[in-house]
């Protein structure tokens, strides 16, 4: 098998769903943009050296339809001289796609390979542009197409996850996300996006061109008062809000992986690795414990203990799902989203698993920490893990 080197991993900025700066961008050109960033960061690559791209994307259709990914290559300049495959498992498309492109490098399938996810939550509506259910799958399975919001609210009534204690977490992720900002933490890890858009207003042709280069989610002026004057909005009698379950958000994210014999031949900085990758099952209507179960597959596919995991990037899909998988599993809250999470910077599908490796890569290396881990919950019942080694220690 050969050694595989992460040697780039970027994200761009998150942007709010319907009414943030990507609303009206399409995915293809902000996925484009942040490929081209990977590659730019990385002296002596080129992106004639990328032999294929492997995009996640939980929806791919209609603007993120078509191998949006071939699509990314050729809009990149790279025309006919660039394969490209999308691949879809929800939330942990990114994750998945940069495991698979580890995957073929190692047994020899490809030298380079760009990986990463992409989704925008404005254009295409939760489920698909014109989702309907199987009957026969209905019939056998009805859990399949559960809302993600009523598992949440089982997650929150099976672990006796109170309310009090979602709207505290919730506080605390858009408390660290502001810092960070505020600190410049994500300016390493984030492509700034030139936007020039054209729209109408009161019957008029405008034109706006300006630089998005910060994520949008995080609020300031949120108190644990006002949180919980906030009507829960799955169930009635529920505990989960608005406030407490992830935004809906826009986004693409890419990492550049290479083989041993590349990084030598063109003297390359390694920047990571990916020591291991499990997906797991869990029951459907409990879907948001899913790292519960992957986690410890992971732990011993690597040989590794929680112990020796310095830094932890959880997807917070709901608060009472991420605090119900911090409790099961004993995980140490101090290094759990340590500059925020999904709650305050947003969830675009597809694309969080490789967000939430670029941010986990840029943290470590900071942090000067060995080992760090990605992981998350996804729809259907399913949750996913990987584990990565800092190299720049």
């Amino acid at each position: 098998m050969n050694n595989v080197y992460i040697v780039s991993s970027v994200r761009t900025p998150v942007g709010k769903a319907n009414r943030g700066s990507l609303a009206h961008v399409a995915p293809l050109d902000y996925t484009t943009a942040v490929f081209k960033g990977a590659v730019d960061r990385v002296k002596n690559l080129k992106l004639e050296d990328i032999e294929d791209l492997m995009i996640g994307c939980a929806t791919p259709e209609a603007e993120q339809g078509m191998n949006m990914a071939m699509q990314v290559g050729q809009a990149a300049g790279l025309g006919d001289h660039i394969t490209g495959v999308t691949i879809n498992r929800f939330c942990a498309s990114g994750l998945q796609a940069i495991a698979m492109a580890h995957q073929s490098i190692a047994c020899g399938h490809a030298q380079v390979l760009a990986a990463g996810g992409c989704e925008s939550m404005s254009l295409l509506t939760l489920g698909g542009n014109n989702f309907v259910a199987n009957p026969a799958l209905n019939k056998i399975f009805p859990n399949a197409y559960l809302n993600m919001g009523n598992t949440a609210e089982a997650v929150a009534k099976k672990y006796k996850v109170s309310r009090a204690s979602q709207d505290k977490f919730s506080l605390a992720s858009h408390d660290k996300a502001l810092r960070a900002i505020d600190q410049g933490l994500f300016n390493n890890e984030i492509i700034p996006l030139d936007i020039d858009l054209n729209y109408y207003h009161e019957g008029q042709l405008k034109n706006r061109k300006f630089r998005f280069s910060t994520d949008e989610g995080p609020r300031a002026g949120s108190t644990l008062e006002s949180l919980g004057k906030l009507p829960p909005v799955f169930s009635v009698g529920g505990s989960v809000t608005a406030a407490s379950s992830s935004q809906m958000s826009d986004g693409a994210a890419c990492s550049i992986l290479v083989n041993e014999q590349f990084v030598e031949e063109r003297n390359l900085v390694p920047q990571a690795r990916l020591v291991g990758f499990a997906v797991a099952p869990v029951p459907a209507h409990l879907m948001g414990m899913g790292p519960v179960a992957a986690i410890p597959k992971v732990l011993k596919q690597t040989g590794l203990e929680l112990k020796d995991i310095g830094l932890i990037e959880l997807n917070e899909a709901f608060a009472s799902q991420s605090i119900a998988v911090i409790n099961e599993l004993g995980l140490d809250p101090k290094i759990i989203n340590v500059n925020g999470g999904a709650i305050a910077l947003g969830h675009p599908l597809g694309c969080t698993g490789a967000k939430l490796t670029a941010t986990l890569l840029h943290e470590m290396e900071r942090r000067s920490l060995r080992y760090g881990m990605v992981t998350m919950c996804v729809g259907g019942g399913m949750g996913a893990a990987g584990i990565f080694e800092n190299l720049k220690i």
